[in-house]
């Protein structure tokens, strides 16, 4: 069964044409457009990981801070007990000085 055959006018053939092209250039402006965002989308998604990244690492260092400072407050604390302890050595030597010298 052979298909009739429709043509058009010259001038509704050129019609058809241009509307043809004009729809082809509107789909490619549209795909041109979702590539935009696509890459947007992606530059938003690669910058999020980034400060994801410099939070975590801010985080990390934040917890090193605080056990550095709490090993240098347990070292002042054992410094301060051992001077505590010199001068409980030096005031009973004082007074065992003073015991055996009346």
């Amino acid at each position: 069964m052979a298909l009739p055959n429709h043509t058009l006018p010259p001038e509704q053939a050129e019609a058809a044409r241009h509307e043809a092209e004009e729809v082809r250039r509107e789909a490619e402006a549209a795909r041109e457009e979702r590539e935009r965002r696509r890459e947007a989308g992606e530059a938003t998604r690669t910058s999020g990981e980034d400060a994801r990244t410099a939070a975590e690492e801010a985080r990390h260092a934040t917890v090193d801070a605080v056990h550095a400072t709490a090993e240098t407050l347990k070292a002042t604390l054992d410094q301060m007990k051992v001077t505590e302890e010199m001068r409980r050595t030096l005031r009973e030597f004082q007074d065992t000085k003073k015991l055996g010298s009346n």
